[in-house]
């Protein structure tokens, strides 16, 4: 043993790590590992650039909005029926006043007043008053549209020909459909005995349809499905959507409805026709309008009116297979 010079505390000589050698390492690790993260990044951000380039989504905003969206669903679906009413309204409203703005856009006079009053009206009546209220909040709805705009011409500013005046009321007949009444078909299932388990798995099925054609066109789509109408879905694509439907609808039979196998292939294959349907039904009616999305709402998904194209006659077609089997 030697004694320090300084009186402080003995070493052995040759032996040990000095303070400064071992701050040294300290931060050649911190550095090295900042360069990992740094790399990871970088390699994931040119991963996510090259999926946005080739399907023209931000894959990172997309799967945190949708973890967010699908958490308040699951929740306000298995626990309280009437906080998924809420849920229903909220989103029915914004999709509605949504699809308005991009048709005013497009040229068309459309109030947005009567269209978020008529969308919100028909999800409670759905819900207290099943199918009757369901039929008439929307003919009410419509109703409350075409007098709402006939009653606007008598301002100058508002005042058209009669043709335009009719379109003007066509678009808002085509929200009132299109929107809240598909929408509401939703709602309709959710009020059924054990019907917010058919709820879920249709939503589900459309998830994993839009997943599986995701997935199968990134990597192998070649042949387009419509060129004309949306230029990024394949063939390839939708084969994966269907495989992935009828899997994913067979468990969802057995394990959550407690119907047989084989309806799990019925009902995988209607909701991933509906769900294609839908996906370009809305393609079409936004090359109509001559957008590419309906808004920049929900970041790495668009609006709302992209995220519920699939959804919307899903929802329609899960309703009827409800009343058929269960």
């Amino acid at each position: 043993m030697v004694e320090d010079p300084q009186g402080e505390r003995p070493h052995r000589r040759g032996h040990g790590v000095s303070r400064a050698e071992l701050r040294a390492q300290v931060r050649a690790a911190r550095a090295d590992v900042e360069r990992q993260v740094q790399a990871t990044r970088a390699q994931l951000d040119a991963t996510n650039a090259r999926i946005q380039a080739k399907t023209g989504r931000n894959l990172i905003l997309a799967i945190l909005i949708g973890l967010a969206l699908g958490l308040v669903l699951v929740v306000s679906l298995i626990f309280i029926k009437e906080l998924f009413m809420i849920f229903a309204i909220v989103i029915v409203g914004f999709t509605a006043f949504e699809f308005a703005q991009a048709l005013s856009h497009a040229g068309r006079t459309l109030p947005r007043i009567p269209v978020v009053l008529a969308a919100v009206s028909v999800v409670p009546a759905a819900f207290y008053w099943d199918a009757a209220g369901q039929w008439l909040a929307t003919l009410g709805g419509i109703l409350l549209i075409g007098l709402w705009r006939v009653i606007q011409g008598a301002w100058p500013r508002y005042r058209a020909p009669v043709s335009d005046v009719l379109k003007d009321i066509g678009a808002g007949f085509l929200v009132q459909i299109y929107v809240v009444f598909l929408a509401s078909f939703a709602v309709l299932l959710t009020t059924q005995p054990g019907g917010q388990w058919w709820t879920l798995a249709f939503i589900l099925l459309v998830i994993s349809a839009d997943t599986g054609a995701y997935v199968s066109g990134l990597n192998f789509g070649k042949h387009k499905m419509a060129p004309k109408i949306s230029p990024k879905k394949t063939w390839e694509g939708f084969l994966g959507a269907v495989v992935t439907c009828l899997i994913v609808g067979v468990l969802l039979a057995l394990f959550m409805l407690g119907q047989p196998w084989w309806f799990g292939l019925i009902f995988g294959a209607v909701i991933v026709l509906s769900a294609t349907f839908g996906d370009l039904a809305e393609s079409l009616i936004k090359r109509d309008l001559g957008i590419k999305d309906m808004s920049s709402w929900l970041p790495g998904h668009g609006g709302f009116l992209d995220r519920l194209d699939s959804i919307l006659p899903s929802a329609a077609a899960a309703y009827a297979l409800y009343l058929i089997f269960a």
